[in-house]
Parts: structure tokens; C-alpha cells; sequence
């Protein structure tokens, strides 16, 4: 009987709050319904919020008010997970509002509702390529935010997935047994990302990648081949002197003389 009498209780309550809003949507009063939307935000009811704003805004262009209408409504897009909607809100607020105190905060949010749509890494990374270059524009013309911090780490974090994308795709590729690719895919990995602490790795892995191509060519092919293997050897060791993975190197080397 109690679980009966709190699930009536329950549908009684969401009746009553559904009618509510039902009212307030209904109601041709703009300042009432533009305070309930305000009680909505400020009870991160955003889907409600979202909707009476929506409903109202045409009314209030030209409104002191409509400023602070808009940056509300584009948060609520954001709370909500419509990332896509919340870019297109951010970015039409700096436009619309170039000269308000909440124009970088919004130039910012803008970047990070492309950040919100970076996949997993195994996906498209265009969301994620798109997020670095926003976030340096905005590092550029916002040199001394207190956001530049992090702005920064974001692009580190993109550039980190971005960085092992391009190594799923290279390992991919000798899995499979396409070494010529696989060693091409390494050494573009290796000169995209330079500054990354696995570019002794990365070179490592482009070596074994020629010489698994050399040693499965037919014979009239490979002495060229395994020279090709040499020539990089010789180039991880002018790169990476104090590498611990020389040794892996000096072997493919005295594999392949």
C-alpha cells in the first residue's frame, strides 16, 4: 500500500508540475514567462529553461534584457548535450555581441562544444583537429585570459588522441601485413608529432616495418630493400643517441648488412 499511495503521489506531483508548464508556455505575459525561465535556469531545469526562452526571445530583440536571454539560452544547449546547437549559439553571441563583458567566456564556450563533439579514437577526428585550432585562435587573441591555461591542456588532450589515431592506423597497416604503408605511416607519425616522447619508438617501429618489407620481396629486390633498412638505422642513431631502444636498432642493422 505504501508504494501504491508514493506512486500516485509521485504522478499526482509531475501532473502538477507538467500543467505548470503547460501554463507557462501558454501564458501571453512575456515578463511572467520570461521569469519562469529565469526559475527554470536557476533550477538547472535547462529542457524547460530552453524552451520558454526559445518561445519568448523574438519578443525581447532590441531588450537591455535580451543579452543575458541569449547567453542563458546557449548554455542551456550546452547543459543539455547539443553540442552542435550550443557551437552555433556561442559563436552567434560574439557576433551579435562583440563588446560584452561575456564575449571571450563565449568565444571559449564555443571551443568546447567542438571539444564535447571529439570522438572516441578510433572515429573521424575532424571535431578534434577543429577544437586545436580554435583554442589557439582563441590563445592568440586572448593571450592573458585566465583561460589560456586551459585552452592549453584541451589542445594537449587533442593532440595526444589525434597522436594515437595516427598510431592505430600505422600498427593497422603492419598487422596486415602492408609493411611498405606501415613504415610510411611511422615515419609521418613520427615528423607530425616530433616533440612526442615516442619518437624513438615510432622510428623503431618504422625500421622493423622495412625490414619485414625487405625480408618478404623477392631476392632480386631485397639487397635494395635491406639498404633502405641501413639508411634509417643510421638515422635513429644521429636521433636518438641516448635512446634505450639502440640496441633493439643496432640489431636490424647487423640483420641487414
Amino acid at each position: 500500500m505504501k508504494i501504491v499511495y508514493r506512486v500516485l503521489i509521485l504522478s499526482v506531483l509531475l501532473s502538477s508540475c507538467t500543467s505548470q508548464f503547460g501554463k507557462v508556455l501558454k501564458s501571453k505575459d512575456k515578463e511572467y514567462k520570461l521569469k519562469m525561465a529565469e526559475q527554470y535556469y536557476a533550477s538547472k531545469k535547462y529542457d524547460k529553461a530552453q524552451q520558454v526562452y526559445e518561445d519568448i526571445m523574438p519578443f525581447f530583440k532590441g531588450d537591455p534584457r535580451f543579452e543575458d536571454m541569449y547567453y542563458k539560452y546557449a548554455y542551456c544547449a550546452f547543459s543539455l548535450r547539443d553540442y552542435i546547437n550550443s557551437e552555433n549559439l556561442f559563436k552567434t553571441f560574439t557576433e551579435t555581441f562583440p563588446g560584452s563583458s561575456r564575449a571571450e567566456e563565449c568565444e571559449y564556450m564555443r571551443c568546447m562544444s567542438y571539444f564535447k563533439q571529439s570522438p572516441k579514437v578510433d572515429l573521424d577526428q575532424t571535431n578534434t583537429s577543429k577544437t586545436i585550432s580554435l583554442m589557439q585562435a582563441f590563445i592568440n587573441s586572448h593571450p592573458d585570459s585566465k583561460r589560456v591555461k586551459d585552452a592549453t591542456d584541451i589542445m594537449d588532450q587533442c593532440r595526444a588522441k589525434l597522436e594515437l589515431k595516427s598510431y592505430k592506423n600505422a600498427q593497422l597497416y603492419y598487422d596486415l601485413g602492408y609493411f611498405k604503408a606501415a613504415a610510411v605511416a611511422y615515419s609521418s607519425l613520427m615528423e607530425t608529432f616530433a616533440d612526442s616522447e615516442k619518437s624513438d619508438e615510432y622510428k623503431l617501429n618504422e625500421i622493423k616495418a622495412y625490414y619485414k618489407y625487405a625480408q618478404m620481396s623477392i631476392e632480386e629486390k631485397q639487397q635494395e630493400r635491406y639498404e633502405k633498412v641501413l639508411i634509417e638505422c643510421s638515422d635513429f642513431t644521429d636521433r636518438f643517441r641516448e635512446s634505450k631502444l639502440i640496441s633493439q636498432v643496432n640489431e636490424f642493422r647487423t640483420q641487414s648488412q
